[in-house]
């Protein structure tokens, strides 16, 4: 019988020095900066700019479940209603097509990228659906409401009062995705609707809520994306943090997944981080989530994990791999 998770966690940590660990903890905190500033304002003020394809706004997108917000829809240059386009939705999309729009000048250029692929014959015509952040809720709408149920009672309390605002939304934000969004979306355009056209990728936090989508809604999607996945928790006091909660969090995350995830080589799962600043510390967390999936049966046409030398927490570094996930969700049966 496999041990479960928790125990198979320790072993892994005992070999790690504690010296390293102290070290991976400041990180975390030099580093906060970088991962939290993912925030951004529901009230972008105009469509991001591009220049391959279109944007198409979606103004002020009400929901019944969170807070109303605009969608940009991009759409390839020769998009025609007589085909079917598969769908891609990803978070904090502020970041996805124009820097002049994200918090820290930087861009996926996610359309550029899709474009190359689509041309090479590489993945099947896609949309992309970007998705802004619930600003001050984002801790609230990314971080899974599932995983925090299975997090020690004191770390939950915490993380629920300090991060969440005591607004628990995750279970609510991905209802707006499903029962709100995408209809909405297939109904506006020529969209592939079945889980082998709909997709859903993420960085950070906007990693660990595109995996908790595939998780809680296999019906809906055919794979899922986590770039530099947050494993890890937040300090407990900004600023000044008293605990790290980088193990009763992690934890939890690990136990819903053993039970969770969709059974093996029914979907598409990809994962990676780097090896600098926030990144370093994803890699022993990643490690354990990737056993999970390797004692699920999962094989490499259906499980993707990867490590960037050198690669840090940024949009630049996304935008710089985000060719393989997408050929790797969207590649062409």
């Amino acid at each position: 019988m496999a041990l479960p998770v928790w125990h198979r966690m320790l072993a892994f940590f005992k070999g790690v020095h504690m010296k390293r660990i102290g070290q991976i903890f400041l990180v975390v905190l030099l580093a906060a900066a970088t991962s939290w500033g993912h925030s951004a304002l529901l009230g972008l003020p105009t469509p991001p700019v591009v220049t391959v394809g279109r944007i198409e706004r979606l103004e002020n997108f009400p929901s019944r479940f969170v807070e109303a917000r605009p969608i940009d829809v991009w759409l390839p240059g020769d998009y025609s209603p007589l085909r079917r386009y598969a769908v891609i939705y990803m978070q904090d999309g502020a970041g996805l097509f124009d820097a002049g729009q994200s918090w820290n000048h930087q861009a996926w250029n996610v359309h550029l990228a899709l474009s190359r692929l689509v041309q090479a014959g590489k993945v099947q015509d896609t949309i992309v659906v970007g998705i802004p952040n619930g600003g001050k809720h984002r801790y609230s709408e990314y971080y899974p409401d599932k995983y925090l149920a299975l997090a020690p009672q004191d770390v939950r309390a915490d993380y629920l009062h300090r991060a969440q605002l005591d607004e628990p939304l995750a279970d609510a934000y991905l209802r707006f995705l499903v029962e709100e969004l995408k209809p909405a979306i297939d109904q506006r355009y020529a969209t592939r609707r079945e889980p082998a056209g709909t997709f859903v990728m993420g960085s950070s936090m906007g990693g660990m809520i595109s995996v908790y989508a595939l998780c809680e809604y296999p019906q809906v999607f055919g794979g899922a994306g986590g770039l530099s996945t947050h494993w890890v928790g937040r300090p407990s006091k900004w600023g000044a943090p008293q605990r790290l909660q980088n193990a009763g969090l992690p934890l939890a995350a690990f136990n819903y997944l053993q039970g969770h995830l969709p059974a093996a080589n029914t979907r598409r799962v990809y994962m990676d981080h780097g090896t600098t600043g926030l990144d370093a510390t994803y890699g022993i967390h990643q490690a354990i989530v990737d056993e999970i999936g390797r004692e699920m049966g999962y094989d490499s046409a259906h499980w993707q994990s990867r490590i960037f030398e050198g690669a840090g927490h940024s949009e630049a570094d996304w935008s710089a791999r985000v060719e393989i996930p997408l050929q790797f969700l969207l590649g062409k049966p």
